[in-house]
């Protein structure tokens, strides 16, 4: 295993909680097998102290770059000096770079991390009724991506409707060809639903919709990774084709990369 020394490109990745983070166990040996001297760090930073810590973590002299996860991904977005294109579509951020001064820059790649695992696993998209769960940033990320990629209908469920409703507003808006829609938590008439809650992370937590609803014609996108989630168990036991989320946070690890500047070599 590589270890860090004080040459490693660190990159910190927030989360509140993060004791359920498990991205480090399969990015760091990566890392290392694309030979660069890198390592991601989890690091708990709570919800109320972001706007203070992330900052003074920008002036780090070795801290490269951020990942960002629940419940970050809109709120430090509004803490960065520049958006890349899909934050400033999407008004939030999963990866940001750290520049001189501790100059913040944002970008957004879990749309396209999440269209990449469809076609990776033979999932289509275009022209099909998507069922998205959850409209906070990751939500945010898939529902513009599946919107600028030609789904047929976008339906958004959350549990607040107020964002739902906020979502497919701003969808209409940025996409007027679209056709998007606040739904229920129900399968009925979907394709492809699409789970980018956080509900899955514990065991026994209870499913995010309606399981009666799922037939073996619906796919079944989780973007959870660190375990086999409910909805998952039961979309596999109705004949459903279903996806994890570990695929789309490796398919985009690239793009975070070149993002945040290709780390060096590992030494010799």
């Amino acid at each position: 295993m590589n270890y860090p020394s004080g040459k490693t490109h660190l990159v910190l990745l927030i989360a509140d909680p993060v004791a359920h983070v498990r991205a480090a166990q399969f990015v760091n040996p990566l890392f290392e097998k694309k030979k660069l001297d890198a390592f991601l760090i989890p690091v708990h930073v709570r919800a109320a102290d972001l706007s203070d810590v992330v900052p003074r973590l920008a002036k780090l002299g070795n801290v490269k770059g951020l990942v960002v996860t629940i419940p970050h991904k809109e709120t430090i977005a509004r803490l960065c000096a520049e958006l890349g294109p899909n934050a400033k579509m999407v008004g939030a951020v999963n990866v940001v770079r750290i520049e001189g001064g501790g100059r913040l820059i944002g970008e957004m790649f879990d749309g396209d991390g999440l269209l990449a695992t469809a076609r990776s696993n033979a999932i289509g998209y275009k022209g099909r009724r998507v069922l998205v769960l959850g409209a906070g940033g990751a939500g945010r990320a898939v529902a513009f991506s599946m919107a600028r990629e030609g789904a047929g209908e976008i339906a958004v469920h959350n549990r607040t409707a107020a964002r739902a409703e906020r979502l497919v507003a701003d969808i209409k808006a940025q996409f007027p060809q679209a056709i998007a829609r606040v739904a229920v938590a129900d399968a009925h008439d979907i394709d492809l639903v699409v789970n980018c809650t956080s509900v899955g992370l514990h065991e026994g937590d209870a499913p995010p919709l309606d399981l009666a609803t799922l037939g073996p014609a619906t796919d079944v996108i989780d973007i959870i990774a660190v375990r086999e989630t409910e909805l998952m168990q039961a979309a596999r036991a109705r004949g459903c084709k279903v996806v994890g989320g570990r695929p789309m946070l490796e398919l985009q690890l690239d793009a975070q990369l070149a993002f945040i500047g290709t780390p060096p070599p590992l030494p010799q």
